[in-house]
């Protein structure tokens, strides 16, 4: 079952986390098991005070959506142990012709070699120039023949190495074998095989015929073996018993790990020519095969957004992604599909706002802990209901999420935006605990915000910011960068700036000098801030 990513935006406020928990557990609540919630920015503190008020855990954190080797079709043919003959490796690589080459393993699971039909081939054709074996197990042996051991040395003998001789008649003795290193192949040939016991050869394999009881009984450090088969196909089969260990390729091995990206395998796969490559997970274990058609039409991995619609703001590697559905309440940006997707977009104060009423379209209602989750996300995206972007319908389900939980909203507020502040915090971890990129006609800016409740204390700190700020507009060649230090009690928003002054008396004070000025009723970053720039830019 492949996952379902539920994602809020880069540098994730609580609307956002709480909205993709939301979200991922309706859909998960109503059957479809594959959603999860993820992040992909640190948590701030203020979401973490609320995620432990209630309960939860932070949703995992992923780094990109670009398309993974775990994301695509692999084959996953057996993995053979090295000790495995021959002849059962040749029936796994026959039983499925797609199959060009198997993964040797050792005990412990991890990558010993690879071992291709080739590989079998090639040794097939050395065993007729030198028809000689080196340290076969017995039990190999036994299996491939068919066979039974026939006389009491045999169950006395571990491995075998010789010279293999299928015997000729009597008459043609100077052709037979003549030293005890010798591996001796025969049917119903009683002088032959007393020959054999005499001369002390490591082994006779007997085809397709009985052993007088005498001969059984003669004292030999011999191994007698029975097979049922004829002698040629004996003898075949005794090159068959080879471990495998033998045969396959155990150098200039190219493998690949399920979190490597397909690109970088694609590259990896340029550069040499083997028809397929092992597949590894975070223990080096063998999971499977790669093989180059698997990347002619790879899966993507599939995502929801909630709480944003525009590409800067969403993961990296969007566009090697499917987009599913987005959910949102902000403006509509420049993200672009390949199909038709669900899209839902509300002028609401919250997208949490939005989730909650699609709980209430399925007639599903969330838990106690879930509600008074999703209720401090609503307080917080909408700074206690101050913010120009909150709607009664944001307040009336903010109200009934509380009653679910049994919470006060007043409390509730007052211990969200309390946490938003410390001074133990550097001015670079405070300016991007929400920060958000912005691109509009021609312009890139970077605008922060902080909500909080003590904005005359924190603006006593406005020279680190404005050295961050000036650090970080460089880095990203920003032409204008804010911080807005929104105050819930004074309803209002002290705004430290860097760039154009003319640009920022233009926009929102005459009264902006020495990089800072306070903005009343201003508690918004995306309806009254961004607005107020793209109207003056055009």
């Amino acid at each position: 079952m492949d996952t379902i990513y539920v994602t809020g935006h880069r540098n994730p406020d609580t609307d956002s986390i709480v909205s993709a928990m939301a979200y991922a557990a309706l859909r998960n609540a109503l059957g479809n098991r594959e959603y999860s919630a993820r992040r992909i920015g640190h948590v701030s503190d203020e979401t973490q005070l609320v995620l432990e008020r209630f309960g939860f855990t932070p949703p995992e954190w992923v780094k990109n959506v670009r398309t993974q080797v775990r994301d695509l079709a692999y084959d996953t043919p057996p993995a053979l142990s090295s000790a495995v003959t021959v002849s059962r490796a040749w029936s796994v690589l026959t039983s499925d012709r797609s199959i060009a080459a198997i993964p040797v393993t050792n005990e412990d699971g991890t990558l010993f070699g690879m071992l291709s039909a080739g590989d079998i081939a090639s040794c097939d054709m050395n065993s007729i120039e030198r028809p000689h074996i080196e340290r076969i197990p017995v039990f190999n042996l036994l299996s491939v023949l068919e066979g039974r051991l026939l006389n009491e040395a045999g169950n006395m003998v571990d491995t075998i190495t010789g010279d293999v001789s299928i015997a000729l008649p009597q008459d043609c003795s100077n052709l037979l074998f003549s030293s005890q290193d010798s591996i001796v192949v025969c049917g119903q040939q009683p002088d032959m095989v007393r020959r054999a016991l005499e001369i002390g050869v490591k082994c006779i394999i007997i085809c397709q015929a009985e052993l007088d009881e005498e001969l059984r009984k003669i004292p030999t450090d011999t191994c007698i073996i029975s097979t049922p088969f004829d002698a040629y196909r004996a003898v075949r089969m005794i090159y068959q018993s080879i471990p495998i260990a033998r045969v396959c390729r155990t150098t200039d091995l190219e493998c690949f790990h399920l979190d490597d990206y397909v690109d970088d395998v694609r590259e990896g796969m340029l550069k040499s020519r083997y028809r397929c490559y092992p597949i590894l997970d975070e223990n080096e274990h063998v999971v499977g095969t790669l093989s180059r058609y698997h990347l002619i039409k790879p899966r993507r991995k599939r995502v929801v957004l909630v709480d944003h619609n525009e590409a800067a703001q969403s993961v990296p590697g969007l566009e090697l992604a499917e987009i599913l559905e987005i959910i949102d309440h902000h403006r509509l940006a420049d993200i672009q599909t390949g199909n038709p997707i669900y899209f839902r977009n509300e002028p609401v104060g919250s997208t949490t706002t939005i989730i909650a009423g699609m709980y209430q379209e399925k007639g599903l209602m969330p838990s106690e802990k879930l509600a008074g989750l999703m209720a401090a996300a609503i307080v917080s995206d909408t700074v206690m209901f101050k913010s120009p972007t909150c709607t009664q319908r944001d307040r009336n389900m903010a109200e009934r999420l509380a009653r679910i939980a049994n919470v006060s909203l007043d409390e509730l507020g007052q211990e969200i935006f309390s946490a938003s502040w410390s001074d133990d915090k550097s001015a670079k971890d405070l300016l991007f605990s929400d920060f958000k990129d912005f691109h509009i006609a021609g312009h890139n800016l970077g605008v922060g915000q902080i909500t909080c409740v003590n904005s005359a204390h924190i603006l006593e700190r406005k020279e680190e910011f404005l050295a961050q700020m000036r650090e970080t507009m460089k880095e990203k060649k920003y032409s204008l960068m804010l911080l807005m230090l929104t105050d819930v009690l004074l309803e209002g928003t002290q705004l430290i700036y860097l760039g154009d002054e003319d640009t920022i008396r233009l926009a929102f004070s005459q009264d902006a000098k020495n990089n800072a000025v306070f903005l009343p009723k201003v508690m918004s970053r995306k309806k009254q801030i961004i607005p107020a720039l793209s109207a003056m830019w055009g």
